[in-house]
């Protein structure tokens, strides 16, 4: 299928390497030009390298900032041009107990998972009302559904995005521009790998070991294995295109059946 994205140009937050790059790289081979964004110049630098070399079609850049440092969210807003696609892909996740996580860590993950969409949406989406077209979407989790005991701060400001991107999409009435949301589920992205890893050199047991019992305690998994990034890259590459015209305000899953409910 043709998903008619050749010329568009995206932006892609947290995109130098798993999901947002998986991403970025599905996008690109769709004849998207685009722009990445890490913490890093050299991460950055490294990320495009690679874009152009598979895709070398179009003219990728990169955009290095860390969303945990307001100065950089600064400045690259200022160097953002307009873009047709604008993927929310940044964020932190790790493990905590409730009762041991400060205000200042709370302040962090709103600031990085959730306010960086709301800073980049609100630089780029006007741009995209004027011009009549445009496609904004957010990578949430399950786990701003199905919030864990222990991931409290992580799943709320999941199920923040959810709703910022369910009220962003009533902004777009009588246009071309669609806000939609992504709800990943386990994915075994560069962080993810090097976890399991240090736990299978830990406990001297084969990565398969460990991914299949992280995996065998999530009992509600349909698909009884870790998603792979460009599993979710493929949906969010076909919402970012035109085919998904009709698809607007809506949270859609890439979770591998992990939210079992029907709605």
């Amino acid at each position: 299928m043709d998903l008619q994205l050749e010329g568009k140009t995206a932006f892609v937050s947290g995109s130098t390497q798993g999901i947002g790059f998986a991403i970025a790289s599905a996008l690109a081979k769709e004849g998207v030009r685009v722009i990445v964004n890490g913490r890093t110049r050299d991460r950055v630098e490294e990320a495009v390298a690679r874009l152009r070399a598979a895709h070398p079609f179009a003219n990728h850049g990169g955009l290095a900032a860390d969303f945990a440092r307001p100065e950089d969210v600064a400045r690259l807003l200022d160097d953002l041009e307009p873009v047709d696609i604008l993927v929310n892909n940044v964020g932190l996740f790790g493990l905590a107990d409730f009762d041991a996580i400060p205000d200042e860590e709370w302040a962090r993950y709103l600031d990085v998972n959730l306010m960086s969409g709301v800073r980049l949406s609100r630089r780029i989406l006007p741009g995209m009302l004027e011009r009549g077209w445009g496609r904004v979407l957010f990578i949430s989790s399950e786990s701003g559904v199905n919030v864990p005991a222990d991931m409290v701060h992580y799943g709320v400001t999941k199920a923040a995005m959810i709703a910022l991107g369910n009220g962003l999409s009533k902004l777009t009435k009588r246009t071309g521009v669609t806000v939609n949301t992504v709800l990943g589920g386990p994915t075994y992205s560069d962080g993810v790998a090097a976890t399991v890893e240090s736990i299978a050199d830990m406990e001297s047991a084969p990565v398969e070991t460990i991914k299949a019992a992280i995996i065998g305690q999530n009992a509600t998994t349909l698909l009884e294995r870790f998603l792979e990034p460009d599993e979710v890259a493929h949906l969010v590459t076909y919402l970012a295109s035109p085919r998904a015209s009709a698809t607007n305000g809506a949270a859609i899953r890439a979770d591998g059946g992990v939210l079992t409910a029907m709605l």
